[in-house]
């Protein structure tokens, strides 16, 4: 049997984006939502800039610096200071579910402010994906789990709004270097926190260090890295449909790792939520042939663009 190294890398991808939710919890038992924050980004960004030669990754343009810096506030700084903190409360399986909605709320971005058509296949995709993800939000009924679950939702409208933002930068640069770009950027504007996230280090359990290295070199890191090499060689519909399997495994996963069993209300808010991403993504009829010569475009484009997506742990 012939070894596949395009699924292969697409599997990865999907196990290391579905494990970096219980590494969460697991990292805030040393250290707090802020601290984690810095930390986990200094670490992918001291990974990436390591590679970054070898990987051919170009210095970006002065013009769109302004817009790197609102991508890295946006999908890096925001996006990990309110999923961190929401998880404190939000279990690991709970919260990939919440975050599932980001191509739908992409989706809204999108055509709200670059004009992309919203047909009405999409509309009720958006809807249904979007109401699932508010079933999962009010699953729960501890004390600050609602609060810490429209935490988690926030981050997923941040990390929206990093699809928005990237969008013009993918005309320019490749999917690597934009998420670069961006990583860099995020971590620079968590620098202040710094000193705090040095004192926490000092005092944190090995096992909970240990745990923010694992996020900061392989999910983030090296997860875009193969991220990227998997989706240069798959159309964009065969790659991001591996995506909806994130929730599923971060659910096993941290069931195995951390013993968390999911609320069914929650399991059913995220079932919601994947039918609405698959009806959103669901592509227009269309005959075989102008099937063919679109997929072969798309190809064409994620070669040359190096690819992006619109989720991340």
């Amino acid at each position: 049997m012939k070894f596949n190294k395009t699924l292969f890398a697409l599997a990865a991808t999907v196990l290391l984006w579905a494990t970096a939710f219980p590494a969460i919890r697991v990292a805030l038992e040393g250290y707090g939502p802020a601290q984690l924050s810095f930390l986990r980004l200094a670490v992918a960004s001291l990974a990436l800039a390591a590679v970054a030669p070898a990987l051919g990754v170009r210095r970006p343009e002065r013009a769109d610096l302004w817009r790197i810096a609102l991508a890295g506030g946006a999908g890096m700084s925001a996006y990990q200071l309110l999923l961190n903190w929401g998880e404190v409360h939000v279990p690991a399986g709970t919260a990939s579910l919440i975050v599932a909605a980001v191509p739908a709320m992409s989706a809204v971005l999108a055509a709200c402010f670059l004009g992309e058509r919203f047909t009405p296949a999409r509309a009720g995709g958006t809807l249904v994906a979007l109401a699932g993800a508010a079933l999962v939000g009010v699953s729960g009924k501890e004390s600050g789990y609602t609060a810490a679950a429209w935490a988690v939702l926030a981050a997923a409208c941040s990390q929206a709004v990093y699809n928005l933002t990237i969008k013009p930068l993918l005309h320019r640069y490749t999917g690597l270097e934009v998420a670069s770009y961006a990583m860099w950027a995020g971590t620079a504007l968590l620098v202040p926190l710094a000193p705090s996230t040095v004192r926490a280090a000092f005092g944190a359990p090995a096992g909970t260090t240990a745990a923010v290295v694992f996020l900061g070199l392989l999910p983030s890191a090296a997860g875009f890295v193969i991220w990227g090499y998997a989706v240069a060689r798959l159309s964009v519909t065969a790659a991001t449909a591996a995506l909806h399997l994130v929730p599923a495994v971060t659910l096993a996963v941290s069931y195995l790792w951390l013993g968390e069993q999911p609320r069914p209300v929650a399991v059913l808010g995220g079932l919601v939520t994947i039918a609405g991403l698959v009806l959103l993504n669901k592509p227009r009829a269309m005959g075989s042939r102008r099937l063919g010569r679109a997929a072969k475009r798309s190809v064409s484009r994620l070669t040359r663009r190096g690819g992006t997506t619109d989720v991340q742990p």
